[in-house]
């Protein structure tokens, strides 16, 4: 099971999670591209400190949305999303080549994200990005998302992942953020939520009903408050369960010399 969270969420003096900590967490690492959290500083820094710790670098793309943290639906033409991912992935992978590694997915953020899940010509925009850049990226998202399945009908590699600090709705969705119980802070019950997903690929919604999940990877939320402790505790007992962590990328994709 792959262990991933959002990282590199600093912009200039302003300081968000701690990516040190988690880096020797996690194996894979959702990495702001610049647009909706993180700067040149921050994406060199963290994809050296991925790098050093092993750890799979992926591109966090999202809406141009500094001021929303990415977290604000943007009516954005077809044409220009497709270019803004296209820049994020460059920036992002430019960053990751000096630091001796390359990036290995693909993950939108926030509003972006769910967005996806519906939109049809967004998820088009998205998947012609990556199809643009690199047909070898993996995608991950929320399994049933439209966009996961026109990058598979657009061949490329897809992964799915599901939010251990998320609550979930009967149809397998997002409860969104704005509704009471969305976001989940209990480290014990979180790291409960994810032996489930992992062993037996079932979570429980918020109105208490098993619903299927089908899980490569399990994300935690950097700017959580408790993100370090949610993320050990995870690990822990996903490892006491006999869970074996790997990054669902089969290689760190690092650079020969």
């Amino acid at each position: 099971m792959d262990l991933n969270a959002d990282l590199g969420e600093s912009f200039g003096h302003w300081r968000l999670g701690d990516d040190e900590a988690l880096l020797t967490i996690v194996t894979s690492a959702n990495v702001a591209c610049g647009f909706h959290a993180g700067d040149p500083d921050t994406m060199l820094r963290t994809c050296r400190l991925a790098a050093e710790h092993g750890v799979t670098v992926g591109a966090h793309v999202g809406y141009r949305d500094l001021a929303g943290f990415g977290r604000r639906f943007v009516d954005v033409a077809p044409a220009t999303l497709t270019a803004e991912v296209l820049y994020q992935l460059g920036g992002l992978d430019a960053c990751a080549k000096a630091a001796g590694t390359r990036i290995g997915y693909v993950k939108p953020h926030g509003a972006l994200y769910n967005a996806l899940v519906r939109h049809e010509t967004q998820a088009d925009a998205v998947v012609d990005a990556v199809r643009a850049y690199d047909p070898t990226l993996t995608v991950l998202g929320l399994p049933g998302a439209v966009w996961l399945k026109r990058a598979d009908v657009a061949g490329l590699p897809v992964r799915f992942e599901a939010f251990a600090d998320r609550a979930y709705t009967a149809a397998g969705g997002l409860v969104p953020r704005e509704r009471p119980g969305a976001v989940l802070h209990d480290p014990a019950q979180i790291a409960r939520r994810s032996v489930q997903l992992a062993t037996e690929g079932t979570v429980t919604s918020i109105d208490g009903r098993t619903i299927r999940a089908r899980v490569d990877s399990i994300c935690v939320h950097g700017d959580n408050p408790n993100a370090v402790i949610i993320a050990s505790s995870v690990r822990d007992a996903l490892t006491a369960a006999g869970v074996k962590l790997k990054a669902f990328s089969l290689e760190n994709r690092r650079l020969t010399a």
